[in-house]
């Protein structure tokens, strides 16, 4: 009897990947994600942060507590399910600064003093799939833990400014930053008590979703993008104006650096996170290019969420950015890169001669040289046919009589009036430095 859970054999019907979690294609785009992390990796390693790695799969009630369960990602955008195992909630992570604390805080280690860490790997939300929102889609996350001083909340901002300048970005041109601070929580509780009652008294001209959000998330009305609400936004109290002298002096240390910096910023008040743990300092990177998709990176202050978790009382800032985003951004004012191109190509007329070939190639690759071996043979027309459409700078003839005198042929690629020469095999990783400098 068929298993009634195994699906119906079809084999003339192609199986398609889940909707919004998408494949990344050798050789064009995966060329843009290897250049990304290559600069992600060397920067983050200037600025003393190193790579922890969490589980994609994390406990429900970890995103529950730690984002807020009136948030729109843990109402209604989470991967959540049971294990049939032993019935557990299981979610597939949505953001990863929750299970990064969670990880610091089960393996105490914050014991031996603060720590800067960096993560960058697939995050899942249940959200309409469109350009530049996706359903699997890739985050950057950078997070300071221990660190209470503004001065690592200015540093985490230069530090997206130095990776959009890495990557050829501007800011200004193609950038721009926007700086808030959502003071402390009793701070916050004052000031949301005030927008309840100024909300209430303009009902009328809440829409669905801002009546929905009044009582329970209502700094989320803030960030309404309904043109209709906007004048109404506009006038609602600020809670800059319900701030303490500690916040404010956190907020003005935070912009005396960036302004020595000579980094420009737009303060906007109605900046919120879609997280409940931020308090202190929040701000976001904007971009003009692409359209409503425009923030392309943020972060904040969260001083309490360690805590909140069940670790010790300790602070935390970080940001996260969507690499998908910058990729598409990258693509939008032309700073895409091509797959990169290999230092020479392999020409074997006689596939009889590989066994002398390949201990040579071996030697060139352990010197650092990008070597391609023609695959499947074919005539020497259509190997240089191959060779060419590779984009290597040179050719590596192996022909009867060149392997007969224990040589290769070195062939230009890219200069025809260059001309061709001939290295001995037996001293390939004398030569290397010249395939490399092509």
């Amino acid at each position: 009897m068929p298993d009634p859970q195994s699906p119906a054999k079809t084999p003339d019907t192609p199986l398609r990947g889940v909707k919004g979690m998408n494949d990344i294609l050798l050789p064009a785009e995966s060329a843009q994600w290897e250049r990304f992390e290559d600069v992600v990796r060397r920067l983050l390693a200037r600025y003393g942060y190193r790579n922890i790695r969490t589980p994609v799969v994390e406990p429900t009630a970890l995103f529950v507590r730690g984002l807020g369960d009136v948030t729109d990602i843990v109402e209604k955008e989470m991967y959540s399910f049971e294990d049939a195992m032993n019935g557990d909630r299981l979610t597939l992570r949505p953001e990863a600064t929750a299970g990064i604390v969670r990880a610091i805080n089960e393996h105490n280690a914050l014991y031996n003093g603060p720590l800067r860490v960096w993560t960058m790997g697939p995050m899942f939300r249940h959200e309409r799939p469109q350009k530049g929102r996706y359903r699997q889609f890739h985050q950057l996350d950078v997070e300071a833990l221990g660190h209470a001083g503004p001065d690592v909340d200015a540093e985490l901002i230069l530090m997206l400014r130095a990776l959009w300048r890495e990557l050829g970005l501007v800011e200004g041109r193609d950038l721009t930053l926007e700086l808030n601070t959502l003071g402390q929580s009793d701070e916050r509780k004052a000031h949301r008590a005030a927008l309840v009652a100024y909300f209430q008294d303009h009902a009328a001209q809440l829409d669905e979703d801002a009546r929905r959000r009044l009582h329970s998330n209502p700094l989320r009305i803030l960030d309404t993008k309904n043109p209709a609400m906007q004048a109404l936004v506009e006038a609602a109290p600020k809670l800059m104006d319900y701030l303490g002298e500690a916040s404010r002096a956190h907020f003005d240390a935070v912009r005396a650096i960036l302004d020595a910096a000579g980094l420009a910023y737009r303060i906007n008040p109605r900046l919120v996170r879609g997280m409940d743990y931020y308090n202190l300092t929040v701000f976001e990177w904007i971009t003009p290019h692409l359209g409503s998709q425009s923030a392309v990176g943020g972060g904040g202050r969260y001083d309490q969420l360690i805590e909140t978790l069940g670790g010790k009382p300790a602070p935390g800032v970080g940001f996260g950015l969507g690499i998908e985003r910058i990729l598409l951004l990258l693509e939008a004012v032309g700073l895409q890169v091509g797959a990169p191109a290999p230092d020479a190509y392999a020409v074997v007329p006689d596939a009889a001669s590989l066994p002398q070939v390949m201990p040579m190639l071996e030697q060139l690759r352990q010197a650092g040289v990008s070597v391609v071996l023609n695959a499947g043979g074919g005539s020497m027309k259509s190997q240089f046919k191959r060779a060419d459409a590779s984009g290597a700078r040179m050719a590596l003839i192996f022909g009867g009589d060149e392997l007969a005198r224990g040589e290769v042929a070195l062939k230009p690629l890219r200069d025809a009036a260059a001309p061709q020469t001939l290295r001995p095999i037996a001293d390939a990783a004398r030569w290397a430095d010249e395939l490399r400098n092509a």
